[in-house]
This record gives C-alpha cells, sequence and structure tokens, in this order.
C-alpha cells in the first residue's frame, strides 16, 4: 500500500482511481463498511482505491483545545485500511489555511486535480470545506460537472454496546473512558489498542515481583478509564498475555496517571526503549488502595489468574 503526505506526495502520473474521505479514528466497523465498499467499487472499474485522511484532527485546528482523545495513530490506521485491501492512503495536513477552502475548491484541488476521482463512496453525514459547508448532496452534485460517481454507504451499525446506539467514534471513546473495553472492541471489530515506548518507571512491579512495561503513550491516545484490565503486550512482533494496570498507583501515593502492563509468566523481559503495543481484552477491577503491601499481593495474585484465565479463554 502506498502512503502520501501532502498532495504533492501524489505520482504524477496517477490515473484515475475511486476515493473515500474522513478522519476515520480507529476504523471501526462503520467505518469498515465505507472502506470496503471503496475497495469493492475500485475493483470493479479496475482503478486503485484511495483514502483520505487529516492530521491534526480537523477540530483541533478548527477549535484549539478541542482535539479529541485518538483510537488510533496514523500508521495503525494505515495498517487497517491495508488489512481491507486500500491501495493508498493519503494524509493531508489540516492547517488553517487548508480549512478555508470552500467545498468546491476541495473538490477541485483534491479529488479532479490530483486523484482524478472516477468515484467517490461516503457516509449519509460526511461533511467538508470551510465550515463544513460540503454535503454529499453537493459532491454528487459537481460529479456531473468533473466526470466522478457518488455512492452513500450507510456506516450507523449497531449491537449490544452503548445500550444499542449507532457505532461511532464518539461512542466509542465514551466507552474507553468509562472502562468498558469490551463494548468498544464490538464496535472496533477488535482489542482496542494503547502504543507507545516502554520507559523507566519506579520499578515497584519488578520489587514486588511482577515487574510491568511502563508504555509513555502517543499524544491524544484514548486511554480506559482507571483499573486493572486483561490484554495483551505486544513487543517485538510478540503478543504476550498480560495483566495491565492504569492509574496512579495509590498504594504509594502517585500522581502521574500510567498505563503498566505485566507480561504473564514471562521472565527476564528487557522492554526499554522499544515501541509496544497493549490491547485492551477485559475490564478486571478498579483501582484500590490496599491496607497493606501484603493484600495488594494477595490482589495482584488473583488479578494475574484473572487475566490468565480471559487472555487464555479468548
Amino acid at each position: 500500500m502506498q502512503r502520501w503526505r501532502g498532495l504533492e506526495d501524489i505520482p504524477q502520473d496517477w490515473g484515475r482511481s475511486v476515493v473515500t474521505i474522513g478522519s476515520y479514528d480507529g476504523v471501526h466497523r462503520g467505518h469498515q463498511l465505507i472502506i470496503g465498499r471503496a475497495v469493492a467499487r475500485a475493483r470493479e472499474l479496475g482503478v486503485p482505491s484511495v483514502v483520505v485522511t487529516f492530521d491534526p484532527h480537523p477540530s483541533e485546528v478548527v477549535r484549539a483545545g478541542s482535539h479529541p482523545p485518538l483510537l488510533a495513530p496514523h500508521h495503525r490506521r494505515a495498517e487497517l485500511m491495508a488489512e481491507l485491501g486500500i491501495d493508498a492512503v493519503l494524509i493531508l495536513p489540516f492547517t488553517t489555511e487548508f480549512s478555508k477552502l470552500s467545498p468546491a475548491d476541495f473538490i477541485v484541488k483534491v479529488l479532479v486535480d490530483k486523484l482524478h476521482a472516477r468515484a467517490v463512496i461516503e457516509g449519509p453525514n460526511f461533511r467538508f470545506g470551510h465550515k463544513a459547508a460540503g454535503n454529499v448532496g453537493f459532491l454528487a452534485e459537481l460529479g456531473t460537472t468533473y466526470d466522478y460517481e457518488v455512492e452513500v454507504v450507510d456506516l450507523y451499525v449497531s449491537g449490544a454496546a452503548g445500550g444499542g446506539e449507532p457505532f461511532s467514534s464518539t461512542l466509542t471513546r465514551r466507552l474507553i473512558a468509562d472502562g468498558d473495553v469490551e463494548g468498544a472492541a464490538e464496535i472496533l471489530g477488535r482489542p482496542h489498542r494503547v502504543e507507545g515506548v516502554v520507559v523507566r518507571g519506579a520499578q515497584r512491579g519488578r520489587e514486588l515481583g511482577y515487574p510491568t512495561a511502563n508504555v509513555e503513550t502517543l499524544p491524544h491516545t484514548a486511554i480506559p478509564a482507571d483499573g486493572v484490565y486483561a490484554g495483551w503486550l505486544t513487543a517485538d512482533g510478540e503478543r504476550m498475555p498480560a495483566a495491565i494496570s492504569v492509574g496512579t498507583n495509590p498504594q504509594f501515593d502517585g500522581t502521574e496517571r500510567t498505563v503498566e502492563a505485566y507480561a504473564i509468566d514471562r521472565v527476564g523481559l528487557d522492554l526499554y526503549g522499544l515501541h509496544v503495543a497493549v490491547d485492551f481484552l477485559a475490564y478486571v477491577r478498579g483501582q484500590e488502595r490496599f491496607e497493606s503491601i501484603d493484600a495488594l499481593l494477595d490482589a495482584i495474585a488473583a488479578d494475574v489468574k484473572k487475566c490468565r484465565e480471559l487472555t487464555g479463554a479468548a
């Protein structure tokens, strides 16, 4: 799959293509419907498929300080899109100047002049251009002028997550913030993932017999509510069952919120400096302060046993 950053990265000899545009944070099951349809339509027409997305999130430019917690960084989204069969991902730097493009100018500069769109696949509420003035109706109207078709795909599937609310990135973020990682996984179609580099912490886990990878998460990451979770730690391509702790470590009067993962039954791991991934399978319990270190150790042993069972069953 090709990855481009900015319009200037698109090959000059790029021909017709099928395009879909959006933030696609998380590439959840609703997004997968749209992207999957773009891939299928591209194959029907015998042309490549392209996803156009933005960095940073448009809300951060339009309303500074409003950047939402991210469900997946751009490299992870590209991996997931590649798995769906997308041929190219174009990341457009979203600047103040870019935000002022009218819907018509956006269509001409991006879809017509650079990507030579043959078809554009979008969800029903897709908006674009200055002040989000463009919609799928306007997109289709200009398609008659610029020789591309528009297909609208209903992405609002639903299930048990969120009490039956239509699946969306907003709902996914809310569930994660509440610690409902199982509900989030239903929407995403996979466990929610947090990534970052392993850094040195207070090393109390090592002293207690449960050495953890202290993950310095990427900016704006959607981090689950404080508590203990079952899941997996992936490092150097190896996926290991893990007991995951999120919080400030109240047992030792901590103040900094951290994500720490203990690779169950693994001895002698040296992960410092590695970029790792932590996948959240299930919530085990909330964050607590215990009466003694012995009580804490008993709780950790019970947590590890529960996490071993949950990951084993999964």
